[in-house]
């Protein structure tokens, strides 16, 4: 026996395998938890570990083994077999022992198994627990289906504005970073601080805004932030690197929740601490992008007057977001006159070009041709309007079609 009254197995059987291994069977394992409850199981996993400090110059990568402390408690609260943790527990299962650093309940709650969650809570164990890693069971409730498992912790007393020890985010950095608008909602209705802020002075917002997603998931996305900023969250706080939330939404591209952080009277010409602004920020980006049509957050951004690009930097712009041709329209459309040389011929691929023959020509052509008369009216109705553009079109009844094309309209050529 060990000094815990533990019996540490090295177990190499079936009957037990890490999570991810092959299933484990209810029945074969009845026989093994029936005996010990109590048992510390020892786990074995192998993976490949970089060694820098090797004979060979550049490194090596060498096959690792690492020993993983568990117990019975844990491997079924983390496979979410109810009526076996129910059985452990009843035979006597310490329910907050933490042999490998986290308890049962912090691996019910990565499983997003509710039942396990209830059950577990209801045996004494403590919902503040905090694991090795310095996260409480709250902490590591990430996916969708984990919401049950968020009312049954603070029901039981868990606080809803606890951190983590390392990056000192709360449950609602948490889930304001992984999309759970549902989450959000409800850590909000139990008092969760609004402005908190985490290691890297993020506010839950900036987390939201900050966090890389694909299309589909976009939605998901503006409904946190959404959520956020009704509830009175600031769009404009900066974190250390004095990144506001717009700054960091714009870097995802996220068109919807930059409109949404405008709207609410986001800074759109704030500098960031490298002296880059929103429309900085996009431009950077949006060559890498694509799929999340990087071409509306500037639009949206120069129609709530941002400042524009120097003129002599366009031909820098058209070199990095030439596979974004209507980024580069709506940037043109916000001038007059642009001195146009071969330069920016040289500066697209031909296979851009090819892809999109209308607007590159009509590009290259303006070499030789000043803009069109509708084009400049647009300008210097815009320069007349700036910083006030969207609340005197609103008051405007005007044309559909020619509000639209006051506001940036695509067309896919530039006349």
């Amino acid at each position: 026996l060990t000094a815990t009254g533990c019996v540490p197995v090295d177990c190499t059987s079936s009957a037990v395998v890490p999570a991810g291994s092959a299933s484990l069977g209810t029945g074969s394992f009845q026989l093994l938890l029936w005996h010990r409850p109590w048992m510390t199981i020892s786990l074995w996993t192998q993976g490949w570990m970089w060694l820098p400090d090797s004979p060979f110059s550049a490194g090596l990568w060498s096959l690792s083994y690492e020993q993983e402390l568990t117990t019975p408690l844990h491997i079924t609260a983390s496979r979410g077999y109810t009526d076996c943790l129910q059985l452990l527990l009843l035979r006597g299962a310490a329910v907050n022992f933490a042999p490998g650093g986290k308890t049962a309940l912090h691996e019910a709650c990565v499983a997003a198994s509710a039942d396990c969650v209830r059950l577990l809570l209801s045996f004494g164990a403590d919902p503040e627990a905090v694991s090795e890693d310095g996260y409480k069971p709250l902490h590591l409730c990430k996916s969708p289906d984990s919401i049950k498992c968020v009312q049954q912790l603070l029901k039981h007393g868990a606080h809803v504005n606890s951190r983590t020890e390392e990056e000192e985010d709360t449950a609602l950095h948490v889930a304001a970073r992984h999309g759970l608008a549902d989450h959000v909602q409800l850590l909000l209705q139990h008092g969760a601080e609004l402005e908190a802020r985490n290691e890297e002075g993020q506010t839950p917002l900036n987390a939201a805004c900050a966090q890389p997603h694909s299309p589909q998931d976009t939605e998901r996305y503006y409904k946190v932030c959404q959520l956020l900023v009704e509830s009175g969250a600031s769009v404009n706080a900066a974190d250390r690197d004095h990144q506001h939330p717009l700054h960091l939404a714009c870097k995802n591209a996220s068109a919807q929740i930059a409109e949404l952080l405008l709207a609410r009277g986001a800074n759109v010409n704030i500098m960031n601490y490298s002296g880059n602004t929103a429309l900085h920020n996009i431009l950077q980006t949006a060559a890498y992008k694509l799929e999340h049509h990087p071409e509306l957050v500037v639009r949206t951004l120069l129609n709530y007057g941002a400042i524009r690009i120097w003129p002599g930097s366009l031909l820098k712009v058209l070199r990095y977001c030439n596979a974004c041709p209507r980024a580069i329209e709506a940037l043109m459309n916000c001038y007059d006159h642009v001195r146009v040389s071969e330069e920016w011929v040289s500066a697209v691929p031909a296979e851009v070009v090819q892809k999109y023959p209308r607007f590159y020509q009509s590009l290259f052509s303006l070499q030789q041709r000043p803009r069109s008369l509708q084009h400049l009216a647009r300008c210097a109705l815009r320069a007349f309007l700036e910083g006030r553009l969207l609340p005197v079109l609103s008051q405007l009844h005007l044309p559909s079609a020619l509000h639209r094309f006051l506001l940036l309209s695509f067309e896919d050529i530039l006349y």
